[in-house]
């Protein structure tokens, strides 16, 4: 991999001098059209301009810029990773919901589990653009994780894997796939789980896309038959995956949610300031003023909230594991209400389902029914609800 450019990382004694660096580079390399071209692009063009897009990142030393610099990051402070989100979201600059397992949800686990093997064997290929997918959920488990029944069976140096996995985001486009897989039938179920690296390409892996009311398919079911991986291939000790699970769901820090609602103030402000120049008959009617300014208050809620959040050692806290079902939870209602109002301001023009990409609110309909899935994807509110009250207030179970 070339050396990257230096021009923004020089910067990063100087927070602001380094904001104006990344918005002189964003000025340079993010095309005019590019929320556009997000909303017209299907599946596979979506990942083709989220692939380019960490090209161009990796170009500054950008691509993984929350990681260690002894596996490739930047080693950026929460400061500078929220000036980012900033100027990402400030100019439209392409998202990468394709990129989250691999950036994320990997890094947290091997970090804390991996063997130093298999972080060599890995992490590079990150920046270098490998996606990866979660095989988690099943279809009789998914709140309820731990009552998976994908079978992992030792035969020699390899396991031998049967189950199906479901809800597994851009698996059709995935070279591996982090997989959790019972070892131990006969354990209490939450002991007698393991966690797995898994390339896509192994003889016995199937993966059937899920077609969603949106229209789209970012979602997949995953078949596996007699599917051998290697035993090095394991991550932490043998039926202590489920311990391994929660590093790896921890690590769905705030700064992805942060970015999203950053999006949204712009999507906010870009409607409203076009209602205003086609003088919008909403804008005569005031419960829907009301309703407005409403999702308006939330909105800067969320963004102030998240700053501060993020800005905090709160994580460091027994509170802060309710961190991230805080955020989700949140991040989730505000989509679902914003989009169902979006979509009743926009008329009967608002009514088409047209194609679009939630991430940037428009179409308004495709964004609404879109929004449904947060509420139950990642744990679904109800189970964000449980870990808040029990976790970060303390209250006993029901």
């Amino acid at each position: 991999m070339m050396a990257a450019d230096m021009r923004i990382l020089s910067k990063r004694d100087d927070i602001g001098a380094f904001r104006r660096a990344v918005q002189d580079w964003l000025a340079e390399v993010v095309p005019p059209d590019a929320i556009q071209q997000m909303i017209d692009a299907d599946e596979g063009e979506g990942v083709e301009i989220q692939k380019a897009w960490m090209a161009e990142r990796n170009k500054v030393g950008l691509g993984t810029p929350h990681w260690p610099r002894e596996y490739g990051g930047a080693d950026l402070s929460m400061e500078h990773q929220i000036v980012l989100a900033e100027e990402f979201a400030r100019t439209g600059a392409p998202v990468v919901p394709a990129f989250m397992i691999s950036h994320n949800h990997l890094p947290g686990t091997l970090l804390s589990w991996g063997t130093d093997e298999q972080k060599a064997r890995h992490l590079p290929g990150i920046p270098a653009g490998d996606i990866w997918c979660q095989g988690f959920s099943e279809p009789g488990a998914g709140s309820d994780l731990a009552s998976l029944r994908t079978r992992a069976e030792k035969n020699g140096d390899k396991y031998i894997i049967n189950g199906q996995k479901i809800w597994s985001s851009m698996a059709m486009y995935a070279k591996y796939c982090i997989l959790l897989a019972r070892t131990d039938p006969d354990a209490p179920k939450h002991a007698g789980i393991s966690f797995f690296l898994m390339d896509m390409s192994t003889p016995g892996v199937e993966v059937r896309p899920i077609r969603q009311i949106s229209g789209r398919s970012e979602f997949a079911e995953l078949f596996l038959t007699d599917v051998e991986i290697p035993a090095e291939n394991l991550v932490g000790p043998e039926n202590g995956g489920w311990k391994v699970a929660q590093s790896t769901l921890a690590s769905e820090r705030g700064v992805i949610s942060f970015e999203y609602i950053e999006r949204a103030r712009y999507a906010v402000e870009g409607f409203f300031k076009q209602a205003i120049e086609n003088d919008a008959a909403w804008l005569k009617d005031d419960q829907l003023r009301r309703e407005f300014i409403d999702q308006l208050v939330e909105l800067q809620a969320n963004r102030r909230l998240l700053r501060q959040l993020l800005l905090t050692d709160a994580y460091e806290s027994a509170a802060g594991t309710m961190l991230p079902s805080y955020i989700k939870l949140h991040g989730a209602i505000f989509r679902q209400q914003y989009s169902s109002l979006l979509t009743r301001l926009e008329g009967l023009e608002g009514q088409r389902l047209a194609m679009g990409f939630e991430e940037v609110y428009f179409p308004a309909m495709f964004t609404y029914v879109s929004s449904f899935s947060w509420t139950i994807a990642g744990g679904s509110n109800e189970i964000m609800r449980n870990i808040i009250s029990e976790r970060g207030l303390g209250m006993p179970r029901g």
